[in-house]
């Protein structure tokens, strides 16, 4: 397959913002799954500083529901209608556009009349009944490659939200297996799927999972995060993934590969003078 930096990629709409090529960096960012209100709050108005003061167009992230979890025991969050109206809380106090996962057809109703981007997780990238309903709902789709997948495969998935509806479409690269221990990522896999017409996602945070390294619960190796969303700007990426926590090791999914707070908007200072030189040295 040949590749190309900008194949005929249109510009995905998400609230007031457009992502692909020449547009600024799209990052969806927030806590793994949706917990109080203090912590969504101070969550949320971190990541409004940095869509005010930074070339960056931001979507706050969180989970209502983590439905794929390693024991039955985990927690999964506050459910359908409490997350959605949380999520739509948020929205209503920052202004910034929102996205969650959902994991069920009967979901996606419900989910876009809150959210501006529709999240698919990986596991279910390949879900016919899923991508079509939350394509029906009009508004962009955002779908991670299953880890069992490769990147060209995905151009089957870009088919079933296209020929659902007409909000758009972006891919997301969160990892591939690696025997049982930890996940790795084929940098090759950015520039293949935006070869397919689409914005490109990086998601630097699940990228660093470890599934089942704590036991009964996924591990992960944060100090990896920006490393490889660097390697993700390097290469070329329309929009950035990344989970965040003032106390990552409270939240109840995916602490261990979480950013700190408190360390997130120094880290996309650095990640966003790396783009404007990448877009210099390719002008």
């Amino acid at each position: 397959m040949t590749t190309s930096k900008n194949a005929e990629i249109a510009p995905v709409k998400i609230g007031p913002y457009l992502c692909g090529p020449g547009q600024p960096l799209l990052l969806i960012a927030g806590p793994c799954v949706l917990q109080s209100g203090p912590i969504t709050e101070q969550i949320a108005e971190t990541l409004l500083r940095v869509n005010e003061s930074a070339d960056v167009n931001v979507v706050f992230k969180a989970s209502f529901d983590k439905a794929n979890r390693t024991s039955l025991a985990a927690e999964r969050g506050p459910g359908l209608e409490q997350g959605l109206q949380m999520l739509s809380d948020v929205a209503k106090q920052t202004g910034l556009p929102v996205t969650t996962d959902l994991h069920l057809p009967e979901q996606a109703a419900a989910v876009g009349e809150v959210c501006d981007l529709l999240q698919i997780p990986a596991f279910l990238a390949r879900q016919t009944d899923l991508l079509v309903a939350a394509a029906a709902t009009g508004k962009a789709v955002n779908v991670k490659k299953g880890q069992f997948m490769s990147p060209e495969d995905m151009q089957y998935v870009i088919q079933k939200v296209r020929g659902s509806g007409d909000g758009g479409v972006l891919l997301c690269e969160r990892g591939t297996f690696f025997g049982y221990g930890r996940l790795v990522n084929d940098m090759q896999s950015l520039p293949i799927m935006r070869s397919l017409g689409v914005p490109v996602v990086f998601d630097a945070t699940h990228s660093v999972q470890r599934p089942g390294g704590l036991g009964g619960a996924t591990g992960g190796n944060r100090e990896m995060v920006e490393p490889l969303a660097r390697a993700a700007v390097a290469i070329g990426t329309d929009a950035l993934f990344f989970e965040t926590h003032p106390d990552p090791m409270t939240s109840p999914s995916d602490g261990a590969n979480m950013i700190h707070l408190a360390d997130f908007e120094s880290m996309m200072d650095r990640l966003l003078r790396l783009r404007c030189a990448v877009n210099e040295i390719g002008t």
